[in-house]
């Protein structure tokens, strides 16, 4: 398992945040997912085997919002 780290470019609004999170939640492998509005960030966990960082990034970016970093930890 690993965790993403996702920074957004500027969230407007609470309705974005959910709708990140659902789509974020329903890929394979994902759990725990968190949109952090404030912040403009999006962590879940992934099952690495499943899915990556990167499509995880992709599905963010294909509901038209941008995506400015992405970081990735192992979880034990």
């Amino acid at each position: 398992m690993a965790k993403a780290i996702l920074q957004l470019g500027e969230l407007t609004c609470p309705s974005c945040m959910t709708k990140i999170q659902k789509a974020v939640e329903n890929q394979a492998g994902v759990s725990n997912v968190k949109v952090l509005f404030n912040a403009g960030k999006v962590r879940a966990d992934f099952d690495e085997s499943q899915t990556s960082a990167e499509e995880l990034s992709n599905v963010i970016k294909d509901l038209g919002y941008e995506v400015l970093k992405v970081k990735v930890k192992e979880i034990a």
